[in-house]
């Protein structure tokens, strides 16, 4: 191993030898589906792919997002945009939903099955006149055309979607299969920047079926019980720049 590298500290890696329940974040299931190789390497021996650049930008919006939506919320009344796209429903009011945003907690379930501690942190969730839920996650892009949920890379925001309704299901909450998706679109075709950037804001529903987390879950136990590192992937980035770098 490179003297450069250290990894990451062994309270946070897998022990197959360990009784001890072991949390694994929404992101990291993705991680599972994406590329086995990767999602070993990284949760069984530390060693992390590269992070990508943090969306600074987006992170605004998500959090201002989060404060106009929480106004309503106070006023138990919908948004104005809920109107727009009839969305019959209102922001909804829970104790917990500063614990269900927090990225170090969220929501989570202990699944017995594989000893596996299931979190994520949502972005919002509302409640309908029949007292379902339905998750919203806030998503922040800009290009020219109309966003949708049509693109090959997207099934990432689907899975996240499924895996927080799988979660609030566990939790005995009463959850829609309908989550929706706030997505602004950032406006370029104005004439100058003049210190604002303008978004068109549009409410995407996304009907989810989550029955697949629990085969996956079980997957992922199966993965980090090995002892021999997954073959890897072919649609992997890093597995193909890894077997590049070899191959020179």
């Amino acid at each position: 191993m490179s003297k450069y590298y250290t990894p990451r500290k062994t309270r946070y890696l897998y022990d197959p030898n360990s009784s001890e329940i072991f949390r694994l974040s929404r992101s990291k299931i993705d991680l599972y589906l994406n590329c086995p190789r990767c999602f070993y390497l990284d949760r069984r021996l530390g060693i992390t792919s590269p992070p990508g650049f943090p969306f600074s930008l987006n992170s605004a919006v998500d959090k201002l997002l989060k404060k106009e939506f929480d106004l309503h919320r106070a006023q138990s009344q919908s948004h104005p945009l809920m109107k727009t796209y009839e969305v019959d429903a209102v922001p909804y009011q829970n104790e917990k939903l500063a614990i269900w945003r927090d990225p170090f907690k969220g929501i989570d379930f202990l699944h017995t099955q594989t000893n596996l501690l299931v979190f994520g942190a949502i972005d919002d969730v509302w409640i309908n006149p029949f007292g379902e839920l339905h998750i919203v996650d806030y998503k922040a892009t800009a290009k020219e055309e109309e966003v949708n949920l049509d693109a090959d890379w997207q099934i990432g925001y689907k899975r996240q979607m499924e895996i927080y309704q799988w979660l609030f299901m566990k939790n005995k909450y009463k959850v829609s299969d309908t989550g929706y998706f706030v997505y602004c679109n950032g406006d370029t075709n104005k004439k100058a920047f003049d210190r604002k950037l303008e978004f068109r804001v549009k409410i995407i529903p996304y009907k989810g079926n989550s029955d697949w987390v629990e085969d996956i879950l079980k997957q992922i136990y199966e993965c980090l019980k090995q002892e021999s590192i997954p073959e890897m992937s072919l649609d992997c980035d890093f597995c193909r720049y890894v077997q590049v770098l070899k191959e020179l």
